[in-house]
């Protein structure tokens, strides 16, 4: 439908209808879009690719969002709708969200381990400045962020509500970040790694989403 550039629209968000959440809202010429999926710089192409796709062959109506550090895409929705159904937008299993969680951990510790405490802290900071900018919930305070990153998400029972664009958006902000710490994407397969501890069924539905995505190729899904 469009590529623009930040300054041609106004983001802002939404209080989820039935959540204790924020929903990310692009505003352009009087119409609203929500958060579909977010690329790096370096994946000009595949974000293009995705928003073709998703215009010429789906028929949506989408922008593509570029920006310096990233591209994000946008899919058209009415405020009133989004109240309506609930303010879904792709509702993923718990163990979808296990698994992001396992991956975001499994890097933490890799940077604890391998560089050291001043690092974590700044990995730390790094991980909630994501949360903040795209409105994660139940991200608001150090403790909350604290027990995400340390608690194991297969054994907990307070696992964040997060929708698909949230698990989109925190594997790409994390493959970008792990890769600023290490220098490469070395972290990969340990992170990839640490999906074996989940039950079969579960790691091969999330493995399954993983490959259809252009994430895929970042993680090396597998």
């Amino acid at each position: 439908m469009f590529i623009l550039k930040r300054q041609d629209v106004e983001i802002s968000s939404v209080q989820h209808p039935k959540r204790d959440q924020k929903i990310p809202i692009l505003s352009y010429q009087g119409q609203t879009f929500r958060l579909i999926n977010v690329f790096s710089a370096a994946q000009a192409e595949d974000a293009r690719a995705y928003w073709r796709d998703l215009t010429d062959n789906q028929g949506k109506a989408c922008i593509l969002l570029e920006e310096p550090e990233r591209f994000s895409i946008w899919g058209k929705v009415a405020l009133e709708k989004l109240h309506e159904e609930g303010g879904d937008g792709g509702s993923k299993g718990v163990f979808f969200v296990q698994a992001v969680l396992l991956l975001l951990q499994t890097v933490y510790f890799d940077v604890e381990d391998l560089l050291g405490s001043r690092q974590v802290s700044a990995f730390e900071k790094d991980v909630i400045d994501v949360f903040k900018q795209w409105h994660f919930p139940h991200t608001d305070s150090k403790e909350a962020v604290n027990q995400l990153l340390t608690a194991d998400p297969l054994a907990s029972k307070q696992l964040p509500d997060w929708q698909e664009h949230h698990l989109n958006t925190m594997l790409q902000e994390l493959h970008r970040i792990g890769k600023a710490y290490f220098g490469n994407d070395s972290f990969v397969d340990r992170a990839m790694d640490a999906l074996q501890d989940m039950p079969d069924g579960d790691r091969n539905q999330f493995v399954g989403w993983l490959n259809q995505s252009p994430l895929g190729k970042l993680w090396a899904a597998r």
